[in-house]
């Protein structure tokens, strides 16, 4: 089929401000239903434009599809805010959609990442003309699972998206306008390039280079607590006001995959209508952000594991027919979550999220005292403990575990490459790494859905972090990592309040170390690293108790941690089992 395209039609704002969007349009008969992508990444960057599925074959399949830059973008006009301008912007663009001859009044929206976010935020403004979704890779609010988890900041993935992606997109933008020079797009580079090293750069908050660039920076430093500053833009505060159904794609090593499993999970408990409660869709793949393939440098999931081979746009395209044009397809009849089962490297169709026969276990963890290292005396089982020292270790902010895989985004040519499934045999050689190892499998044993830690810790600290990490552990002896988490311990209440610790008590610790599907193959066993850090991925907790934006090297303090597993105290892992 042809395509007429139209570059950088106007679309004007509730308050004068005017939006450039792109439509690729299907020649034959209008009017039809259109899709709408809003990004801020440029809508020139083919990449980004086939990210989350070939929006040329959904313009073939017979929709208009719309790729819009958000305000203060590239094309667009106006000041860039990320998050908080996107409800109305997106609400207004869809109406201007509709309304167009070549719109028959019926609008999906799809995209990933950012323009995931695009999509439930104008969700949360009940356009009526919005009829589905298919966000992909995205969260459910902006606080937790996307800039913090667990209370810890992000950096890793909010430094580089800010130096590289929009500290350099607005000096191209300004240079296009005559409003910048090539000095300041040197610096906006060389901040880019640096950025592995500014990842050690102290204070956190002082960076001159992005409060000219990327002033909101500053912004999410300044609220680490989950206030009024992001309830503003939080989808998960608005299921109530979202009516269209949504056809959700996720990764296992995905940074949003929380938020992803959440909007599922949430939408169909408080979704705004009947239709978006009962229609909600999951596809999980072994994917990370920014690469849907499933083949890494330590471990291959196999070619069924590729995007392209599960056929992610053919999956978008028969939503869009059922909701958009009312084919009458068996879209509403099928099976609505689709998940790809890491080791036995199949997918499969299963009737909810958690599955419903899930058996959630605890495995408790076990030593003499000893459980530094994977070569210490850690164990993990299902037999509760009695009578067993704690084990202690010293988290040292100037030397911290470095980030091994998992869900990241850090920099480098192939972001797949730091991240996923990667091999944590270096970083189990550390002293300040309790290692809790279960016994070979005897058959093969599968673990799908979310997974906790609930650990009785003392400190030495008036703060300090804790983290858990789930691993297979191969018989030759390669432990890859499957899913991990966070707790900086002032939020162990609440997100929303801080509350320090008295060093030297005992408190009890939950840990959401997210989800995770995975066969443990017979002859594998499992293992859990406790430790109080992942740099980069997570900010340095200094251990002082003040302001972390504000801490510099002097403030850091040596916090002696122990981890109590006895009658009293048991520590515990919370597995999901399933019988398949």
């Amino acid at each position: 089929m042809n395509l007429n395209i139209e570059k950088n039609l106007a679309v004007v704002m509730r308050d004068g401000i005017t939006l450039k969007a792109d439509l690729y349009r299907p020649a034959g008969p209008a009017p039809v239903p259109a899709v709408v992508l809003r990004l801020p990444y440029n809508k020139e960057q083919p990449f980004l434009l086939f990210l989350s599925g070939d929006i040329l074959r959904v313009a073939q399949a017979g929709y208009v599809v719309v790729v819009q830059d958000c305000r203060g973008t590239f094309e667009s006009e106006g000041t860039f805010s990320p998050y908080f301008q996107e409800g109305e912007d997106g609400a207004d663009t869809l109406a201007w959609v509709a309304a167009q001859p070549w719109c028959n009044g019926v609008v999906g929206m799809m995209g990933a990442s950012y323009y995931g976010a695009t999509q439930w935020l104008a969700a949360g403004e009940s356009p009526p003309a919005l009829r589905a979704m298919a966000p992909f890779i995205t969260t459910d609010q902006y606080h937790e699972k996307w800039t913090y988890q667990g209370g810890a900041f992000q950096l890793g993935f909010m430094l580089q998206w800010a130096t590289s992606t929009f500290a350099i997109g607005e000096v191209v933008r300004r240079l296009g306008r005559g409003e910048s020079g090539p000095a300041e797009l040197q610096a906006a580079l060389a901040a880019a390039d640096g950025v592995a090293r500014g990842y050690h750069h102290l204070p956190l908050n002082d960076w001159p280079a992005l409060d000219r660039l990327a002033p909101y920076f500053r912004d999410w430093l300044a609220h680490p607590d989950y206030d009024d500053y992001w309830r503003a833009a939080a989808p998960c505060d608005h299921y109530e006001k979202i009516t269209a159904p949504a056809l959700n794609f996720g990764g296992w090593y995905d940074l949003f995959l929380g938020g992803t499993l959440a909007n599922y999970a949430g939408m169909k408990a408080r979704g705004g209508s009947a239709e978006a409660r009962r229609h909600q869709r999951l596809v999980i793949g072994p994917w990370v952000h920014g690469y849907n393939g499933g083949v890494y440098p330590e471990r291959n999931f196999g070619m069924m594991a590729h995007d392209g081979v599960v056929d992610v746009t053919a999956l978008q395209i028969r939503w869009f027919d059922h909701w958009l044009k009312g084919i009458d397809n068996g879209v509403p009849d099928e099976l609505p979550v689709k998940l790809f089962i890491m080791g036995r490297n199949v997918w499969r169709e299963e009737q909810d999220w958690p599955l419903p026969d899930t058996r959630f276990e605890r495995w408790y963890l076990h030593s003499g005292g000893g459980a530094n290292t994977a070569a210490g005396d850690g164990t993990l089982s299902t037999t509760p403990p009695q009578k067993e020292p704690a084990d202690a270790y010293a988290y040292d902010p100037s030397d911290p575990v470095p980030t091994t895989g998992g869900s990241t985004f850090l920099p480098g040519l192939f972001v797949a490459a730091n991240a996923g499934p990667r091999d944590q045999q270096g970083v189990e050689s550390r002293g300040d790494v309790l290692c809790y190892t279960s016994e070979p499998f005897v058959q093969d044993t599968e673990v799908t859905g979310p997974v906790q830690l609930v650990l009785h810790v003392i400190s030495s600290a008036l703060d300090t972090d804790f983290t858990g990490k789930l691993v297979d552990v191969y018989p030759d002896g390669r432990a890859f990592i499957l899913t991990d988490g966070i707790l900086r311990a002032r939020y162990r209440h609440s997100l929303s309040a801080q509350s320090l610790l008295k060093p030297g008590e005992a408190y009890e610790l939950t840990i959401d170390l997210v989800a995770t599907a995975n066969l443990f193959k017979a002859g594998h066993r499992m293992r859990l690293e406790v430790s109080s850090s992942n740099f980069p991925r997570f900010d340095r907790n200094p251990n002082h108790g003040g302001v972390i934006a504000d801490a510099v090297a002097v403030d850091f303090v040596v916090a002696r941690n122990q981890i109590l597993h006895d009658a009293a105290h048991p520590s515990y892992l919370i597995l999901p089992r399933v019988d398949r």
